[in-house]
């Protein structure tokens, strides 16, 4: 019987400042793909020549190539995989990182990425102030923020994939998965107790709500079981409790997993789920009191 786990947060750093500005401008990469060296258009081809990556522009353009170039020159990458999954905004795909490690990477597509769906999420979050309409600097944004955010969450104690890089808009991170694939998600499996899966994940809403932060997109579809754990995924929408829908996004978030649990039968409401998360703030409140 799987009883899962939360991490131990007794030496958890501080969930950091949620007013920090993210740097979007441009990145080495961006340098890289203008100067077109000839060690970067001879990776540039040969990566296009493997099966994997033979894929649409809007995916892999030559700042995206210039942004695996210059991952796999700083050792976070060492050899590709195959693909993961394909999403409307992202591709993820295995790799090879340091020290023989397996590591996701998650290329968003600068493109084709729902830039309006994304501006509902960054609008509104201190981090992000003077984006604009510019529609690179927003996904560019994004990726850095859920690398920000995947950060944040593992330091308030939440099971996150590890973030590792992050350059332009590709996202490089633990690869939750064993050699026989990629790990489950909680809406594919046979969930032996419920009710512990439940005080986990629960839990995890709590510890983001205490860090500042707020899933926004929170479901059976982006938890996931890895071993014996249960882990958080896609945080690139998270925003902070001071964003003006944060309380909407919690809301929505409560009902998905009230409403998944349920199905599970488990006997939980949305509005005893919203109550549990937020009561860690009350009690912060009345500390502060004293």
């Amino acid at each position: 019987m799987s009883e899962y786990r939360l991490l131990d947060t007794d030496e958890a750093d501080s969930p950091g400042d949620e007013w920090e500005e993210v740097d979007v401008h441009d990145t080495e990469a961006d340098k890289i793909a203008r100067q077109r060296d000839r060690e970067f258009n001879e990776f540039r081809e040969r990566i296009k020549n493997t099966e994997q990556f033979k894929v649409e522009a809007s995916v892999f353009d030559d700042a995206t190539f210039a942004a695996l170039y210059k991952l796999v020159q700083d050792d976070y990458i060492v050899a590709f995989g195959g693909p993961i999954s394909t999403g409307k905004e992202a591709n993820v795909y295995t790799a090879l990182g340091a020290e023989d490690t397996e590591v996701a990477v998650k290329v968003y597509r600068i493109n084709a990425s729902d830039f309006t769906d994304m501006r509902g999420y960054l609008d509104g979050d201190p981090r992000f102030q003077g984006i604009g309409s510019d529609k690179k600097k927003v996904v560019l944004a994004w990726v850095r923020k859920e690398f920000a955010n995947l950060n944040r969450a593992r330091q308030a104690g939440v099971l996150v994939p590890e973030p590792i890089a992050v350059e332009r808009n590709v996202l490089v991170m633990e690869y939750l998965g064993t050699d026989e694939g990629r790990g489950k998600r909680l809406s594919e499996v046979n969930l032996e107790n419920p009710e512990t899966a439940y005080e986990v994940v629960r839990e995890y809403m709590r510890r983001l709500h205490g860090a500042g932060l707020v899933h926004g997109d929170l479901s059976e579809y982006n938890l996931i079981v890895h071993g014996d754990e249960i882990y958080v995924i896609d945080l690139g929408q998270a925003v902070t409790v001071h964003h003006p829908n944060a309380e909407e996004f919690l809301d929505r978030d409560c009902e998905n997993v009230a409403a998944f649990f349920g199905r599970q039968g488990h006997d939980v409401t949305a509005d005893e789920l919203k109550a549990y998360i937020l009561d860690q703030d009350d009690d912060e409140d009345e500390a502060d009191e004293f």
